[in-house]
């Protein structure tokens, strides 16, 4: 028999709408596309009209030259901040590079890197990738790319960007400086297609738990996604831990295919409302999916947006997922890309979706006060949100059900049934120091080079119950970076700084092992020193509680 639909009267489902709760261009993935509208032919065309006279005007008759392209993306992206804060518009060099940001990969060289005193490092070649079947080793600066230099203070990412990535076949002259060689290195590499992956791990916890963290939803997350499920089935999973926590969202159709796996029956698991009915969508479960009996948590924090809220909003409006992290981040508007003659694009908000409940989650905002919205996770802290839950101010006016009939509450993101704090206790000036200057990562790209052979040799099992961090080398590492030694306060943030350490070691010996690209060891180590899954394994009786309901 198919289940019957939560239900909440007429009024309550519509609140959301009069109230007229949007979205945010400071988050960079949007829910889904759709198809796109238009407003009256005639006052679009008094405003073209207008629009054009005054740009033919400046074009022939300003004292100056201009650059009347420039001048139209200035005008375009203060147009749209006249709108909500997530509709947005990128330039034909930005568009592409937002748009990999959901493929399923790019065309490049590579590597990971790092900018480090203005000069781009390797931080690792990828493994199967072109650079490194031509040599390229991590620790490598890049001096020069096609003879352009990737060195210096006008060095930035779209520079960095525009040499190394480029269409799949196409080859680009490396210069590269390596440690330990007086001479400069010449590489000639063919780029290609680089893979990019949204599952970040999928390993077991203990012999029941499993554990499956995703960084957002892009082409190739249901995929992924369905191949970590059954890896962790095949390890005997009974109970699952769902890691969304800083996943700024993505596509919509993928989110919705995850909740699937989950959740039994044909219920909605989420709708949208637009204008009018030409963007209105609604979605139901429908395939059987691979694990709708066991226990589940979803960890989320403010880092958690759009398609990750549809995904734990949905769980927990079906009692599926027991919620444990802090507040969400409160996306509930739909953008659709257009793309625009010259290859730029425009990401137009075109309708607000809702979860099963028949709440929005979409957060307040003013129009033309951007900035006071983007501010919002700023004003979180200073709330004392992130520290005490009681500090959560919900709208009690956005009151829904659960299917078994809990409160929770729209219009803001969602919160979570258990509430974990923010944990701060190790950061103090010193540590931000050693980040700020690179000196975390250099220590564990040093220290990985180096003991490569041998941590591979001994195995990971070994690595993580008897590997030590040399604090001798580590103080090394940060007093010739400029750092300052702090003895007080290494010894207050020692345990996360070994930790920290630790963990950016296994990624650069174990990362990229096999195809799935997978971090587990990176993940299991920092397990360790994370006070939201340690409480989420102490939660399972409550989610199993759920799961029976």
């Amino acid at each position: 028999m198919e289940k019957q639909p939560i239900q909440n009267d007429n009024k309550t489902i519509k609140l959301p709408v009069l109230l007229a709760f949007t979205l945010v261009g400071g988050i960079l993935l949007g829910a889904t596309f759709f198809g796109g509208g238009s407003k009256g032919f005639s006052d679009v065309a008094r405003g073209y009209t207008k629009y054009r006279d005054v740009l033919s005007a400046i074009n022939t008759s300003y004292v100056d030259s201009v650059n009347t392209d420039s001048l139209v993306d200035y005008s375009i992206e203060k147009m749209l901040n006249r709108l909500d804060p997530h509709t947005s518009y990128y330039p034909p060099q930005e568009a592409q590079a937002v748009r990999s940001q959901l493929e399923g990969g790019f065309d490049g060289i590579g590597i990971e890197f790092n900018v480090f005193r203005d000069t781009v490092y390797v931080i690792a070649p990828l493994t199967g990738g072109p650079s490194e079947s031509v040599g390229i080793q991590a620790g490598d600066a890049i001096i020069k790319a096609d003879g352009t230099s990737l060195t210096g203070k006008t060095l930035s990412n779209s520079l960095i960007f525009s040499k190394l990535r480029g269409k799949q076949g196409s080859e680009v002259q490396l210069l590269i400086k390596r440690k330990g060689q007086s001479k400069l290195l010449n590489f000639r590499v063919v780029r290609d297609k680089i893979m990019q992956y949204s599952v970040d791990a999928s390993y077991m916890i203990d012999s029941r738990t499993g554990y499956l963290k995703v960084n957002r939803f892009m082409e190739t997350t249901y995929d992924e996604f369905k191949n970590g499920l059954q890896n962790l089935q095949k390890q005997g999973m009974k109970q699952l831990v769902l890691d969304l926590r800083g996943n700024p969202g993505g596509y919509m159709n993928k989110a919705v295919q995850i909740v699937d796996e989950l959740i039994a029956g044909k219920d909605v698991i989420v709708y949208t409302d637009g204008k009018n009915n030409k963007y209105d969508q609604r979605e139901n479960a429908g395939t059987d999916g691979a694990f709708e009996k066991g226990a589940v948590i979803v960890l989320i924090d403010e880092g958690s947006a759009s398609a990750s809220e549809i995904v734990s909003g949905a769980l927990q409006d079906y009692d599926r997922a027991l919620i444990v992290g802090r507040r969400s981040f409160g996306k509930g508007l739909v953008q659709q890309p257009f793309t625009l003659a010259d290859g730029s694009e425009l990401r137009l908000t075109i309708s607000r979706y809702y979860i099963p409940s028949g709440r929005s989650i979409q957060k307040p905002y003013q129009v033309g006060h951007s900035e006071d919205y983007q501010k919002d996770i700023e004003n979180r802290g200073k709330s004392g949100e992130f520290f005490i839950a009681d500090s959560i101010k919900n709208n009690p006016k956005m009151r829904f059900k659960t299917k078994g009939g809990r409160v929770v509450y729209g219009g803001g993101g969602i919160t979570p049934d258990v509430f974990v704090q923010r944990d701060t206790s190790m950061m103090n000036p010193f540590v931000i120091d050693l980040w700020s200057k690179n000196v975390m990562r250099a220590f564990a790209l040093s220290q990985a080079s180096k003991q490569k052979e041998t941590l591979l040799k001994n195995g990971f099992k070994v690595f993580l119950d008897k590997y030590l961090i040399d604090e001798s080398i580590l103080k090394n590492t940060a007093l010739n970076a400029g750092v300052k030694w702090n003895e007080t306060s290494f010894k207050q943030s020692k345990s996360y700084l070994h930790t920290q350490l630790k963990a950016l070691i296994a990624r650069q010996i174990w990362r990229n092992k096999d195809k799935n690209g997978w971090d587990n060891e990176f993940y299991q180590i920092m397990a360790s020193q994370d006070e939201v899954i340690k409480t989420a394994l102490t939660q399972f009786d409550k989610a199993n509680a759920l799961n029976k309901k």
